[in-house]
């Protein structure tokens, strides 16, 4: 049995954030009721990438769950999803005050009639955010959070701030946070009996996570600048090429240079360096020094042999991997981290599933995502009887 079984949830989501939130939930057991439009259904249906016509997007984001067509924006819609709110034990949506104000069930109104419902909303900057906002992508998000400044790594400043990895890392973050503050509700019901309702903003996710950047500028330790160089450590923490590909360094402290020298072989040029420079005395000459030895010794060198020798050493070093080096990883063959599972139109594929494990409740993939409203009959013929 999975951690959130016995739990249903209904999800109205054009987004990724809320898809993933929806897919935390049901590969973790719950019954996920996926409400789309019927004419195309959720957006990103439609988003890369694409193999036999479908998209892996998609199909990633929606294992286990169930899909019905419901036009909301019409009276029959707003009376189904009355319907289904009175059933489920969560709603997951991704709109703001004004498409609930539009339906005229607000989420006041759904707790008022369902007590024990929990309501989690996922916006860009919260659930009363103007309408200027709605349309912002993760890009934006990522940039009005702060992340374009603090993640710099040695970027020109002369070129835009960086995009970040990957084009829905602000909806997975958001996705996440959601999932744990939905699971948090439904623990706290077992005491109050009540639901609640939840508001995730993503740029308040996003600047949760900025570590301890924010922390210092709280604490007067770090200035507020428009200049991007300021929130760079400016080391010799950089990605290098290899033999085989590439490896990313992290150094900061004398036993990370320390263990560098036992990995080089305690080269001649590292002498001229002073033992705490990388705290205290990190000027650009000897970063240009550094990188420029550390990068011809690497071009030799296989990254899966240096990262294992680095990590025992005490040094971060890790390599970067391509799909087809996950797939092989040890570590993940070990943890089982991926999981094949039949897609009736991209055959079997290998999923990844979730990065930690419950030893008596765990994560499972037992179905893939689902056609558009394949489950009609299941869940609207029970509401069109009760009507």
């Amino acid at each position: 049995m999975s951690a959130l079984t016995n739990i249903k949830v209904l999800e109205i989501a054009t987004t990724v954030s809320a898809e993933y939130c929806g897919k935390l939930l049901a590969d973790f057991g719950a019954e996920v009721i996926k409400c789309e439009a019927p004419d195309g259904g959720s957006p990103t249906r439609s988003l890369p990438p694409f193999a036999a016509g479908e998209s892996g997007l998609f199909a990633y984001l929606n294992t286990n769950k169930h899909s019905i067509g419901v036009a909301l924006d019409a009276d029959a819609g707003r009376a189904i999803l009355v319907s289904l709110l009175a059933k489920v034990d969560v709603l997951v949506c991704d709109q703001a005050a004004a498409w609930f104000e539009a339906l005229a069930l607000t989420p006041e109104q759904m707790l008022a009639a369902n007590p024990k419902l929990s309501v989690c909303v996922i916006t860009p900057m919260g659930f009363e955010q103007s309408n200027e906002y709605a349309q912002l992508e993760d890009l934006n998000v990522l940039h009005a959070s702060g992340w374009g400044y603090h993640t710099p790594s040695a970027a020109d400043p002369a070129k835009p701030p960086l995009k970040g990895p990957g084009p829905h890392l602000v909806s997975y973050e958001s996705g996440l946070d959601a999932a744990l503050c939905i699971t948090a509700a439904l623990f706290e019901r077992e005491a109050s009996g009540l639901g609640r309702f939840i508001d995730i903003s993503k740029q308040a996710v996003m600047a949760s996570r900025t570590d301890y950047v924010l922390g210092q500028m709280i604490a007067g330790d770090m200035n507020v600048s428009n200049d991007r160089r300021a929130y760079d450590l400016a080391g010799p923490a950089d990605i290098y090429p290899c033999a085989d590909g590439f490896i990313y360094i992290w150094m900061s402290a004398p036993t990370h240079w320390q263990a560098l020298a036992t990995m080089l072989g305690a080269p001649a040029w590292m002498a001229d360096f002073p033992e705490n420079w990388l705290e205290r005395e990190c000027t650009p000459e000897r970063v240009a020094v550094c990188r420029q030895h550390i990068g011809e010794w690497l071009l030799s060198q296989k990254k899966e042999s240096v990262a294992e020798t680095a990590q025992k050493l005490g040094l971060i070093v890790v390599p970067v991997n391509n799909t087809g080096d996950l797939l092989h990883c040890p570590q993940y063959q070990f943890r089982e981290y991926f999981k094949t599972v039949d897609h009736p139109h991209l055959g079997a594929v290998s999923y990844p599933t979730v990065p930690y494990k419950m030893s008596l409740t765990p994560a499972a993939l037992n179905t893939p995502a689902p056609a558009l409203g394949q489950d009609n009959s299941r869940y609207l013929a029970q509401v069109e009887a009760e009507a």
